[in-house]
């Protein structure tokens, strides 16, 4: 079980594509004689989940880098459009290895459409979880068989809030934002954005029909994070993904040095 959100974790299943409760009882009645002593034991195992987490974060670090292999979490709400971004991605970056790990609460609806492109994909269900954790990307690791030299997304789950305090080992984190969700998304979810690299606000092609204001929403989000680079696009339309290309290009060539 994470203490940090209350998910649990005993469903996690790694599943290879194509080439391959709360249990938390409490016995205390209404009255409850020591609040005090609930409050630190529960912030002690927050800290020790956190700990366990960076150190397995670290070694997975390692292991990309001594690959050559540059990850990237990709987070975002749920729809926003990461996986049909990363589908196109995949179509039309035709120079750049590409490998996925998708992770999904259930199904493998996301990772069929991810094999359709030809792209080596792993499937993390994480059960109850709202997030994945680096124990569970060193295991779709050891079931992904990962060219040296290539990028590789974990499409995290659709969730802004837990997965910006996870440390998976990647080289960065991506937000992707949609039009559709509202200007100020990055003042409801600071954490998130303050942790990102790069912001990628998706679905411009809707900007027409709907109650958006793309310059608030950049300011918002610099509000947050003064460094974050921001890019509109549309996954769809493929309106500004030239310049999401160039940055994945621009990163690839840099290395992973930076993260």
């Amino acid at each position: 079980m994470c203490a940090t959100c209350g998910c649990e974790g005993d469903g996690v299943a790694v599943i290879t594509v194509g080439y391959q409760d709360h249990d938390h009882p409490h016995e205390h009645g209404p009255e409850h004689e020591h609040p005090h002593e609930h409050a630190v034991t529960t912030l002690t195992l927050e800290q020790k989940v956190l700990a366990k987490n960076d150190e397995l974060a670290a070694a997975n670090r390692v292991r990309l880098r001594q690959r050559g292999i540059l990850a990237l979490n990709m987070t975002s709400s749920p729809g926003a459009g990461k996986t049909t971004l990363i589908e196109r991605t995949i179509r039309e970056l035709e120079s750049v290895p590409v490998a996925v790990i998708e992770g999904d609460q259930a199904t493998m609806l996301d990772a069929r459409r991810i094999e359709a492109t030809g792209c080596k994909v792993v499937q993390v269900n994480t059960g109850a979880g709202c997030h994945l954790d680096a124990d569970m990307i060193r295991r779709a690791l050891d079931a992904l068989e990962t060219v040296p030299g290539s990028l590789l997304f974990v499409e995290n789950v659709g969730n802004l809030v837990c997965p910006a305090l996870f440390d998976l080992g990647e080289a960065g984190k991506v937000v992707i934002v949609s039009v559709t969700e509202g200007t100020d998304k990055p003042l409801k979810y600071p954490h998130m954005f303050a942790a990102a690299e790069l912001v990628l606000i998706n679905k411009t092609d809707l900007l027409p029909y709907v109650d958006f204001d793309l310059g608030r929403c950049v300011d918002y989000a610099r509000s947050v994070n003064p460094d974050v680079t921001i890019l509109p696009v549309s996954a769809t339309s493929g309106d500004g993904l030239a310049h999401w290309y160039d940055w994945l290009t621009s990163r690839l060539t840099a290395g992973i040095s930076m993260s």
